[in-house]
């Protein structure tokens, strides 16, 4: 399968174990020795209104999306296990 990012940027990622909405597709990791796309990344839910920061992100390894559409994409994953500790800001003002 293959595809630009440019159309994943934005779609909206739907866990196939439980129907839970995600969020949307904001990066992406990539293996610069072969150019190839490691894994999709969806930042967490803001908190109160987004003064409070944003949750963990959720990495989701390439291999675990099922179907790409239009609009959505499809992953089989138990997001538990894919959330990632968003890094700090270096100089938090």
């Amino acid at each position: 399968m293959s595809t630009r990012f440019t159309t994943l940027h934005c779609k909206e990622v739907i866990c196939l174990c439980d129907g839970r909405r995600l969020g949307f597709i904001t990066d992406a990791t990539i293996d610069l020795c072969d150019g190839s796309l490691q894994a999709i990344i969806v930042p967490g839910k803001c908190r109160h209104f987004g003064l409070l920061g944003s949750r963990d992100d959720y990495v989701i390894p390439w291999h675990c999306i099922k179907r790409i559409g239009p609009d959505i994409v499809l992953v089989d994953i138990k997001p538990e296990e894919f959330r990632v500790p968003r890094a700090k800001p270096l100089f938090p003002f």
